[in-house]
């Protein structure tokens, strides 16, 4: 099951990699490009996996409600909300204010790529 795993964890990696600067996607918008719909949770074990890779933005990555949940998986009180901020994201009891502004759908923006 180990490799399996990694290789969703991988794929999960190549489109978080693909999220702009500025923008943000969720654990099931994830999932389902991946054609594992049903997968969102999967998803936020990969970006928790993933952070001492520099190259993987795992802070564009939130729930379905633009909450941070992942948060508490950065160094640091509000890393997350602040390297959001940074892009230009506005974020407000730990929420991104006006989520459809920011969110970036891999299923729409790479539907070459299917």
């Amino acid at each position: 099951m180990k490799p399996e795993n990694e290789n969703f964890f991988e794929k999960v990696y190549q489109v978080a990699r693909l999220i702009p600067v500025g923008r943000v996607t969720s654990y099931g918008a994830i999932a389902k490009y991946l054609g594992a719909a049903r997968s969102a949770r999967m998803v936020g074990w990969a970006m928790n996996a993933s952070h001492n890779m520099e190259d993987i933005p795992a802070h564009r990555v939130v729930n379905k409600a633009g909450l941070l949940t992942g948060k508490h998986h950065f160094d640091g009180t509000n890393l997350m909300q602040q390297l959001l901020e940074g892009e230009g994201i506005i974020i407000k009891n730990l929420q991104i204010v006006n989520l459809d502004n920011y969110f970036w759908d891999p299923f729409i923006e790479l539907q070459a790529d299917i």
